[in-house]
């Protein structure tokens, strides 16, 4: 990994790197006048990619991204809150791809240079006016400092805004990513409702952003949970605005090593950060799984623990009950795993952060996964949420 002299971490969150405008603002949408519409613009098409999740259930939004995002680049991301625009049927798509009409409108570009997305409550219709009588001041405000109007524009049940940014060097060039996220239940992403969306200005390739947001969505928004309940409307993007003026990334090397290594860092920051600010969350887990035959098989095992509600009940009541992490790990009923071959060590379960390791004897691979306790609290938000 990048030594820590190496990167700095700085603020502005998604306008941090070279090209980019944000907003956010109240359209109206939430019943409570919150923030809850916001868009991210790139000066010029943007090399994009994008991981969706893998429910065979999509939000209207995500089959009009996921359709728009298939040419590689973009100049915009639009988002709501309040309203997931699922199981929304034909009007749900049309308003969909109507939000992208209309952003693309005021920025006189196509609607297919622009990305759509929604979180909040399934099965409600979208409230589409709102978006549209409030398109024209949320792009009349786009500023190079609306990084953070963004970030809570995006949030619902979010207790804490989420986002992060980084410098590093490349080359002679500096080189910034920037990335904010939503997402504190309703957490088990397998790409939730968990939404992420990062910017950069290095110059770099499509096949080679692609290459390197699978890599890091797999260290990071793949590798937490809260809930173990996976969302309709999960979705991860990076845009690349190209304006750094590093010699530009085509294939793996020191160059694209260093550029990874940045990206991982801003993921993995965003995702501990969903987690920390999981619903009615106290304790923040770490599941370390070592010994294991490959690393899927060490991803698996530490999902089934950190998804185990026995598991984080008992860190919720700071109970090292051990019982419970080898009854996770024996309910994936892998053969070569016994009571006499795994050893289960524990940090301090009174504290706030806790580490599960469990040690096996199957292989050198290792994965880690983050999670949180189970609280009366979580039952209490999702008891009443509609």
């Amino acid at each position: 990994m990048i030594w820590q002299s190496q990167m700095k971490i700085i603020k502005g969150g998604v306008t941090a790197p070279k090209g980019f405008l944000a907003n956010g603002l109240s359209a109206g949408i939430k019943r409570s006048g919150k923030p809850d519409l916001g868009v991210i613009v790139s000066d010029g098409p943007a090399v994009t990619a994008g991981v969706f999740t893998k429910s065979s259930i999509k939000a209207a939004p995500l089959v009009v991204s996921m359709k728009h995002i298939k040419k590689g680049r973009t100049h915009a991301v639009l988002v709501n809150s309040g309203n997931a625009n699922c199981y929304t049927g034909q009007s749900g798509l049309k308003h969909a791809q109507g939000s992208t009409e209309i952003i693309a409108k005021h920025l006189r570009i196509s609607p297919s240079d622009v990305l759509v997305t929604s979180t909040g409550i399934i099965g409600k219709p979208l409230p589409y006016n709102k978006i549209i009588n409030a398109a024209p001041m949320l792009i009349k405000g786009l500023s190079p400092n609306g990084g953070g109007k963004f970030a809570r524009a995006i949030m619902t049940t979010d207790l804490k805004v989420k986002e992060i940014a980084v410098e590093i060097m490349i080359g002679a060039k500096k080189v910034t990513i920037g990335g904010c996220a939503k997402g504190s239940g309703m957490i088990e992403p397998n790409m939730a409702t968990m939404l992420g969306f990062v910017t950069t200005d290095a110059a770099i390739s499509h096949q080679m952003l692609k290459n390197a947001l699978k890599q890091a969505t797999e260290k990071s928004f793949n590798s937490i949970t809260v809930d173990g309940c996976m969302s309709t409307n999960d979705m991860v993007t990076v845009q690349a605005s190209q304006l750094a003026g590093n010699k530009k990334i085509v294939s793996e090397g020191t160059d694209f090593k260093k550029f990874y290594q940045a990206l991982e860092f801003v993921c993995i920051n965003l995702a501990k950060k969903i987690v920390i600010d999981g619903e009615g969350a106290t304790k923040f887990l770490t599941i370390d799984v070592k010994g294991a035959t490959n690393e899927a098989q060490a991803r698996k095992i530490a999902k089934s623990i950190a998804n185990s509600a026995l598991v984080k009940t008992a860190a919720f009541g700071s109970n090292p009950n051990w019982g419970r992490v080898g009854a996770a790990v024996g309910s994936l009923g892998i053969k070569k795993i016994n009571e006499n071959n795994m050893k289960i060590t524990f940090s301090p379960f009174n504290k706030k952060e806790i580490t599960i390791t469990v040690q096996l004897p199957l292989g050198r691979a290792s994965a880690t996964v983050y999670t949180c306790d189970l609280s009366y609290d979580y039952v209490r938000i999702n008891g009443e949420y509609n």
